[in-house]
């Protein structure tokens, strides 16, 4: 009886060895083949077509832009096209359950294909620049002078009426 229980037990770890190296290596296997991988792209587009766009102070080309991303969280948009305001906005992308901590290991590294997580901020309008009258852009030069001199000092006189 001492026989067959002692052949019994070495074969069971035999096997379980046997096992656990098969998974090791498959899950090795599964890691070197690039498998699981999320791949996060944000879309913008703007009115008008071809607008400059920037993502968190960085050029990422004209709009309709399609780009990729790899954190979720807030992120500063700057649109700019000639003869439009330049239009400064923020947008919050906010993490799938499937990218929430714990669970991200298993869908980043372990399941075996890509994940695509498309976002779209939609299409972002630019108002037309107005160019500024001439009494507009005099009267802001006053106000940059009277900010820069400080507003107690009085304007220095023009050549045409100093004598």
């Amino acid at each position: 009886m001492d026989r067959y229980t002692s052949r019994r037990t070495t074969n069971c770890h035999g096997i379980r060895r046997f096992a656990d190296l098969g998974m090791v290596l498959g899950l090795t296997a599964i890691g070197l083949s690039g498998a699981g991988c999320v791949d996060r792209t944000v879309k913008i587009n703007s009115e008008p077509p071809g607008a400059l766009v920037f993502l968190n102070d960085e050029e990422v080309g004209r709009a309709p832009v399609k780009v990729n991303f790899t954190w979720y969280g807030d992120y500063d948009i700057i649109l700019r096209h000639r003869g439009y305001k330049t239009l400064q906005t923020n947008r919050r992308i906010d993490a799938p359950w499937y990218q929430w901590p714990g669970i991200d290991l298993v869908t980043e590294c372990l399941i075996p294909m890509t994940i695509h997580d498309d976002r779209d901020f939609g299409t972002f309008t630019l108002e037309k620049s107005q160019k500024p009258t001439k009494t507009e852009l005099i009267q802001r030069a006053e106000d940059m002078r009277a900010m820069a001199v400080g507003a107690d000092a009085t304007p220095p006189e023009s050549p045409a009426t100093a004598e």
